[in-house]
């Protein structure tokens, strides 16, 4: 009897017994091993195996694209604007004559030789022109550059990077691949590489344009349209094919800000290879390998001589000058052309002589276009006295004295170019140009 009674204490004793050995051993298996986590987390990936006809894309087109810079001084301007397009940079310091990044774009390598194609907006006003890739930056020459078309091209010597290989723009189909290669928001996302489609082989697009000098003209171009992401510093870059072909230039998206209360997305627009072609092949035949160091050095000559000749033997025009940004609300909607601006003709002087006016905007000298009073300067300090200069000067009645009030100036009735011949002379006392 007494070992009867105590089976049930000996049954729940082994009941225990067991339950608790279980629980050690699940308690003894519950980390995991180093193997198990090797096995997770040491893994590799087979990149030939990898399958996209993007790759090879990515890998060579890359090297051919570049950043462009353009350089301004803020002193140049006198209206407190500052150039700004695509991806800008601002000055903190609005009395600093120095040239400084006023903005980039990106451009492509399209010869051996050191060409380099991108948007004309790209390069627009600047004092110094300059491409980079990586960590270098090298001087650059404005070759040719056309505002309807959007185009330019630079000549950079030096630059040891591959060309990319130009396409036929017009055997694209809609549909097929558009890789966009640029540098959005400057150097931070060097070479960054968008995918789309194209989504229109000729889409005509009509916008305002400019005269080489700045004025409002109306143009029709066709583009090619793409759903890949363009975004601001994108100007200028690369839309290839899956062949690695350059079928586009980049050259602007429409956004919501188009249309009032739309939605708008994905819709880019890429000025066709074959219209930049011509361009490319003027480049080429003026392109003397022998000229390239003297290119570049007049190139960084000009760009030194951008302060006021103060020596008095050198012959000046009599007239104050400041220039006309592209940011100043008249010439950036095309209503003036950007130059500089006559704000007062000495009496007796060379320019009173040659029938200039105060409120005449000078857009070309000696057939430079000019862009700045500086530039206008320099030209006028390389002369010698009993020279004389044509200058091209853009005249609208009523324009003296209402500068800085843009909506009387919208007001003006349209203006007209006239040519003028200068002969300089030595102006002593004299306190202009």
């Amino acid at each position: 009897m007494k070992n009867r009674r105590a089976l049930p204490f000996i049954a729940l004793t082994l009941v225990l017994v067991l339950a608790l050995g279980v629980g050690l051993s699940t308690a003894a298996t519950s980390t995991i091993s180093q193997d198990e986590i090797k096995k997770i987390v040491e893994t590799t990936t087979d990149k030939e195996k990898i399958q996209s006809p993007l790759l090879d894309v990515a890998k060579t087109a890359m090297e051919s694209v570049v950043g462009v810079n353009n350089y301004q001084s803020r002193g140049s301007g006198n209206f407190g604007f500052d150039f700004n397009f695509g991806f800008g940079y601002r000055n903190p310091q609005p009395f600093d004559n120095s040239p400084r990044i006023r903005g980039t774009g990106s451009g492509v390598v399209v010869s051996p030789y050191g060409h380099v194609l991108t948007n004309q907006h790209v390069v627009d006003g600047g004092e110094k022109l300059t491409v980079t890739f990586g960590d270098k930056e090298l001087d650059a020459t404005l070759i040719s550059s056309d505002k309807d078309l959007d185009l330019a091209v630079l000549l950079v010597p030096g630059l040891e990077l591959p060309a990319a290989p130009m396409g036929d723009s017009d055997a694209l189909q809609i549909g097929e691949y558009a890789v966009v290669i640029g540098n959005p928001l400057g150097t931070r996302f060097e070479r960054s590489v968008t995918l789309g489609v194209v989504s229109s082989v000729a889409r005509t697009f009509t916008s305002s344009g400019r005269d080489r000098f700045g004025l409002r003209t109306n143009n029709e171009n066709q583009m090619i349209q793409v759903d890949a992401a363009i975004s601001s510093g994108n100007s200028g870059g690369g839309m290839f094919n899956t062949l690695g072909q350059l079928q586009g230039v980049p050259t602007l998206k429409f956004d919501s800000n188009f249309f009032t209360q739309t939605s708008v997305d994905n819709i880019g627009m890429c000025i066709p290879i074959n219209v930049a072609k011509p361009m490319i092949k003027a480049a080429l035949e003026q392109y003397d390998a022998l000229d390239v160091a003297d290119v570049a050095a007049q190139n960084k000559a000009a760009a030194d001589e951008t302060a006021p000749a103060t020596n008095p033997n050198t012959p000046r025009m009599g007239v104050r000058i400041l220039t006309l940004p592209g940011t100043y609300l008249p010439v950036a909607q095309g209503i003036l052309p950007q130059g500089a601006y006559v704000s007062e003709v000495d009496p007796k002087s060379p320019a009173e002589a040659a029938g200039m006016q105060p409120g005449d905007i000078i857009v070309e000298a000696s057939g430079e276009v000019i862009q700045n009073a500086d530039q206008l300067v320099s030209i006028i300090s390389r002369q010698k006295a009993d020279d004389t200069v044509s200058i091209k000067v853009y005249r609208v009645p009523g324009l003296d004295g209402v500068l800085e009030d843009a909506e009387k100036i919208a007001e003006l009735e349209k203006g007209e170019y006239i040519d003028l011949s200068v002969t300089l002379r030595i102006i002593e006392n004299a306190a202009g140009n």
